[in-house]
C-alpha cells in the first residue's frame, strides 16, 4: 500500500478499492477507478474523488512489489454498495487488499491499527501531517523534482484543475537562477 501511495500517488481510499483488473503490468499503468469510502458509517464502493477515474504510470518498482504481493495474498472478490449504503445497486470486485476478516479494509481501522503503529514504530510522532496522504505529497514533490508538469501531475494525482496542483505544489517546484542562466544560454550559445 505504500507503494502505492508514494511510487503513484493514490489515495488511500483508491487504494483500497484497487482490483486485480485495475492494474496492467503490460502497458505499465494503474487505472483508478474506485475507492472504498464510508457513507452513513457503512462500506461502500465508489468513484475516486471529483468522480473522475484516471490512468496513473506504474513505476517498475511498485510493479515488482505488487507482483511479490500476489505471489503471497489472493485477491478476494468483495460486494459492496456503490455510493449509496442503502442501494439495492451491488458491486464485485477482486481486490487487491483486504482485511485478516476477508473483508474490504475501513479507513479509521486501518490507520489505528496499521498505519499509526507504523509510523510509530518509524520514531515519527503520528499527526494528520504523517498519515497516509503525505505519501501523495511525497510522489508529487518527487515527480516536480524530476521536471514533471503541472498538468500531468494533476492528472497523475486527479485533480480536475491544474491550478489547483499548482497552488498546493508551487512551493516544491525547482527554482534556480543557474538553470535559468543555463536555459537561456543555451539558446544563444552557437555549438
Amino acid at each position: 500500500m505504500v507503494d502505492l501511495g508514494a511510487g503513484c500517488g493514490m489515495r488511500q481510499g483508491e487504494i483500497f478499492g484497487l482490483g486485480v483488473d485495475d492494474v496492467d503490468f503490460a502497458s505499465g499503468s494503474v487505472h483508478v477507478v474506485r475507492q472504498v469510502k464510508v457513507v452513513r458509517s457503512r462500506l461502500v464502493l465508489g468513484l475516486p474523488k471529483n468522480d473522475r477515474d484516471r490512468r496513473v504510470p506504474l513505476f517498475s518498482s511498485v510493479a515488482q512489489s505488487l507482483k511479490e504481493h500476489g505471489k503471497k495474498y489472493d485477491p478476494l472478490s468483495i460486494t459492496l454498495p456503490w455510493e449509496d449504503p442503502f442501494s439495492d445497486e451491488r458491486v464485485t470486485v477482486p481486490l487487491i487488499f483486504t482485511t485478516t476478516r476477508r473483508g474490504a479494509i475501513k479507513r479509521a481501522t486501518f490507520d489505528g491499527k496499521s498505519w499509526r503503529p507504523a509510523v510509530e514504530a518509524a520514531g515519527i510522532i503520528p499527526t494528520r501531517a504523517t498519515g497516509m496522504h503525505a505519501l501523495r505529497h511525497f510522489y508529487a514533490s518527487a515527480l516536480l523534482d524530476a521536471g514533471e508538469s503541472i498538468k500531468a501531475l494533476a492528472s497523475y494525482l486527479g485533480h480536475s484543475d491544474p491550478g489547483f496542483t499548482l497552488r498546493v505544489y508551487t512551493h516544491l517546484m525547482p527554482a534556480s537562477e543557474e538553470r535559468t542562466r543555463r536555459a537561456i544560454d543555451d539558446l544563444f550559445i552557437v555549438q
